[in-house]
């Protein structure tokens, strides 16, 4: 009788490929960390190479550990649920020079303040950010959602109103892991930030 052989899943061929090359776990998530556009995180890794979650995870902590204490202008920050590579807070001004010589698009003065109001204020209505700000924020809000910095997160029980909250992709570009990680709003916008106050009632 023909004995019956299991086929093996791709990701438990890739594992034993991994195994049998000896394939340095540590340089592989280095090298996706590098060219990922997004937070990977522990899980999605694992289940994509076929690797134990204690594996990755020790990869990361290697990783977070090599650059975060070695002179590099990169480091590793746990953001959004995963991991990305950053550059270092104290090059900051460098590289804000070099974004400000057109590189690297950035928002108008009246999006940052209108993402700053649904930063704080989540979930919010459209309304409600029109009021705070004093103006008409149509064309803003449509600006930060093409962007992906915010989405509809769901509607008013009442009214029926969309209400808007920020996206991990926010949370990715500000290189924090939550909202609760955001600093405190009034020593940094001291000029409405009483507006934040007086609106919430509304």
């Amino acid at each position: 009788m023909r004995q019956k052989v299991q086929k093996m899943t791709d990701n438990e061929v890739l594992n034993e490929t991994l195994l049998n090359e000896n394939v340095d776990i540590n340089a592989l998530v280095e090298a996706l960390l590098l060219i990922s556009d997004e937070p990977l995180t522990s899980i999605t890794l694992a289940s994509t190479l076929g690797l134990t979650v204690d594996k990755i995870d020790a990869a990361f902590d290697f990783l977070v550990k090599k650059y975060n204490s070695e002179s590099s202008g990169i480091e590793i920050r746990s953001v959004a649920g995963g991991y990305r590579f950053y550059t270092k807070p104290e090059l900051g001004a460098w590289i804000e020079r070099y974004v400000r010589d057109g590189q690297v698009a950035r928002l108008t003065q009246a999006s940052l303040e209108t993402l700053a109001v649904v930063a704080y204020k989540q979930p919010v209505t459209r309304a409600r950010i029109s009021a705070i700000r004093g103006v008409n924020v149509d064309g803003v809000v449509k600006t930060l959602e093409n962007r992906g910095l915010i989405e509809i997160v769901k509607t008013d029980h009442d009214t029926g109103a969309l209400l808007y909250g920020t996206t991990a992709l926010f949370l990715e570009k500000l290189g924090v892991n939550n909202l609760t990680d955001l600093p405190e709003i009034a020593g940094l916008l001291p000029d409405i930030s009483a507006d934040f106050t007086d609106f919430d009632e509304l």
